[in-house]
């Protein structure tokens, strides 16, 4: 009997220590992590403006990220991204309590940057789609997200823009985005068109459209911008359709199913970049 429970106290100890040691080495590795062979180290965005002399001075809600949440020290390594479309390594030399210093080491182009501009024109969906959505094709890649109030949407505008930007931001982050997209102010559809129509290629999902696939329009068309209007939970208006056609904006099928608005601009943003060989 003496002997089992000394064996039982004996498996409880050691259990107990991996667990410490398995917590230690699980908050090392969570300042960088891996994917294939490719790694990656805690990144945060510091605006050009807060990077001289080789020091980046990151501020605001990353500086209780990176000393309570990551727990990093002086000589740790991280990724610094000026939106601009740059990466620098850089390695940690002063923690405050308002911010965080670090020495920039080199400069270099964000790979996951693509070379091709979408613009993606989405109208108004109900609160918790419109922040997936902007989350999701940050992720993807677009360049910038304009919120349109057209006929059938269900949502009215509203001031949540600083809430979406985080969203894009944070999605910018997770994603290695060198870019955070900028999530204009809501405009009206007719706007909408007038700003679209300006670009390389515009092109609207239309439901009732029959005859020009997505396809058809991406076809042996190389192009470096594209804009992409994107309908409500209702869909488009005829006459909204008519306006989009009036002024040089391309309306295409999706195919015999019907996707709902969250899904629409995730499946056709892929699309483009596949297109233009950015993926």
């Amino acid at each position: 009997m003496f002997k089992c429970l000394f064996f039982l106290q004996t498996n409880v100890i050691m259990f107990c220590v991996g667990i410490c040691w398995f917590l230690h080495y699980a908050l090392e590795y969570s300042k960088t992590f891996s994917i294939g062979v490719f790694a990656f180290m805690a990144r945060f965005f510091v605006s050009r403006d807060y990077i001289k002399n080789d020091i980046a001075v990151i501020s605001g809600d990353d500086v209780k990220h990176i000393s309570s949440v990551l727990r990093m020290a002086n000589g740790d390594g991280l990724t610094v991204c000026d939106g601009e479309g740059h990466d620098y390594d850089g390695v940690v030399v002063d923690i405050s309590k308002t911010e965080v210093k670090a020495k920039l080491l080199n400069k270099k182009k964000c790979l996951a940057e693509p070379d091709i501009k979408i613009v993606l024109f989405q109208s108004l969906a109900k609160q918790g789609k419109m922040e997936y959505i902007i989350q999701k094709c940050t992720e993807l890649g677009v360049f910038g997200i304009v919120p349109v109030y057209s006929k059938r949407c269900v949502q009215k505008p509203a001031d949540k823009l600083a809430r979406w930007q985080k969203v894009a931001k944070e999605a910018a982050k997770q994603s290695g985005r060198g870019v955070i997209p900028i999530i204009g102010d809501v405009i009206s559809f007719p706007k909408a068109v007038e700003r679209a129509a300006k670009t390389q290629l515009a092109i609207m999902p239309y439901e009732k459209e029959e005859n020009t696939s997505l396809r058809d329009v991406l076809e042996d068309n190389t192009v470096s911008e594209v804009s992409l209007i994107i309908g409500p939970e209702g869909g488009f208006e005829p006459e909204e359709a008519a306006l989009a056609r009036d002024n040089g904006i391309q309306t295409v099928t999706l195919g015999k199913r019907i996707l709902r608005t969250e899904t629409a601009a995730a499946a056709v943003i892929p699309i483009i970049m596949y297109s233009q060989r950015q993926i």
